[in-house]
């Protein structure tokens, strides 16, 4: 018989309440810092907030929680009966959460398996409800953690900032790039790769790199049966405008998510993010 594997994954995954509920997965949440007042992501500060903060060049960071925030997760998952758990994180190249989690994990009463994604956002969280529904199969942890690299190794993300500034500041982004991305004021299209964020087109206008980004999501998504995320930050009606266009030129669409990011990803975009993730089953 396998075991019980309980889900373990982290604030940036930016899953719907309800389905954290009905999966049953554990959420570790990171740390916005807006000046010298630590937040957690989730429960005390909202993507908005950390948008107009960031508007009134207010500093704003981020933080990754403790190895011993992780612990306490692993011990209650344990005491409420799991026999092994599987702890998925966004990209080690945007956060210490992955290392945070493997220290952990050492020290935990059951077996636990710490997978750095490579993904972010709904990138992430498209990868953990693979995972959970793996889990609630009867999949061993080897099956969960084989299901969970399957979706992010198929699953990519695009995205639009109105700058790269804020992803320079944070040091998520190459001064290289992010000065190439600077220049002439165009407007940046980047991708996901490898867990890194890389700079994709450099478009003249807001609108072309939209519509560009569009197009790019089109060509991606082909005919394959996808599910699509489209995220943003102080941009709904941005989002919900490109949302209502994909709806109708992606062929195999199953679903299609719209959601504000979080405050973690929110404080390294800036406003005017607009992004899609595209994950096919």
């Amino acid at each position: 018989m396998s075991p019980h594997v309980a889900i373990v994954t982290d604030s940036t995954a930016y899953l719907h309440p309800e389905a954290v509920r009905r999966h049953n997965i554990s959420v570790v949440p990171l740390t916005v810092v807006i000046g010298d007042e630590a937040l957690e992501e989730g429960t005390e500060i909202s993507a908005p907030a950390v948008a107009r903060a960031l508007q009134r060049r207010h500093p704003v960071t981020t933080s990754r929680p403790s190895p011993a925030e992780f612990a306490a997760v692993y011990e209650a998952v344990a005491d409420a009966g799991a026999e092994a758990i599987v702890s998925l994180h966004l990209s080690g190249e945007f956060s210490g959460t992955y290392d945070a989690a493997l220290l952990a994990a050492k020290e935990a009463a059951v077996p636990v398996r710490v997978v750095d994604t490579g993904m972010v956002a709904m990138a992430l969280g498209f990868t953990v409800l693979a995972a959970a529904e793996t889990a609630e199969a009867g999949g061993t942890p080897d099956d969960v953690v084989a299901a969970a690299e399957k979706r992010a190794d198929a699953t990519s993300a695009y995205f639009y900032v109105d700058t790269l500034d804020y992803l320079r500041r944070g040091g998520r982004i190459g001064a290289a790039q992010a000065l190439f991305g600077s220049a002439l004021a165009v407007k940046p299209l980047l991708r996901l790769v490898d867990g890194r964020i890389e700079l994709m087109e450099k478009v003249r206008t807001a609108s072309k790199a939209i519509t560009r980004l569009e197009e790019i999501v089109v060509e991606q998504a082909g005919t394959r049966r996808v599910t699509l995320a489209v995220h943003h930050l102080a941009s709904a009606d941005r989002a919900a405008a490109l949302a209502d266009r994909l709806r109708e030129r992606v062929p195999g669409l199953d679903d299609l998510v719209v959601s504000e990011v979080g405050a973690v990803i929110g404080a390294h975009t800036g406003p005017g993010l607009l992004g899609v993730v595209i994950s096919p089953h």
